[in-house]
């Protein structure tokens, strides 16, 4: 039976779920699996480490600390943004606390960030990323092997 090796591509189905056992994001929502060579930086070191030796058709449930899956939050990826840059900005007339904004690099990358604050001239966004902090579990099926 093959397993999964350090350089494997594989193809997993796999639920995240936060310590109170909702789920943050799932491939089988979309019925189709995630494909990826371990060791490109996908997953953790952590993570893959668990995987190494799963063969196909096999289950495992990973949980891991913020560390090991999408960091701790960081004070310096929060920022003030002065509300005059929203004014024009597709979107930004439903701005509110919690919702998910996307903001265009200079190279035009977009990275979300998350409204923490608005007050009348500022507003307090979180580019970290909305899973960190949180201790999770993976829900892993591996659906194919083949070597790296």
């Amino acid at each position: 039976m093959n397993k999964i090796a350090k350089d494997s591509k594989i193809a997993i189905h796999f639920d995240i779920r936060l310590k109170d056992g909702s789920i943050a994001d799932s491939t089988r929502n979309i019925g189709k699996p995630f494909h990826f060579q371990l060791g490109t930086g996908i997953f953790s070191d952590k993570l893959e480490e668990k995987l190494i030796g799963l063969g196909v058709g096999e289950k495992s449930k990973i949980m891991l600390l913020p560390e090991d899956a999408f960091g701790e939050p960081h004070p310096a990826q929060i920022y003030q943004v002065p509300k005059a840059k929203f004014d024009y900005a597709e979107g930004s007339e439903t701005l509110e606390v919690g919702s998910i904004f996307m903001f265009t690099q200079p190279n035009g990358q977009e990275i979300p960030g998350i409204i923490q604050a608005i007050d009348e001239h500022e507003i307090t966004v979180d580019f970290n990323h909305p899973l960190s902090g949180q201790v999770i579990l993976f829900d892993i099926e591996i659906m194919e092997i083949s070597l790296g």
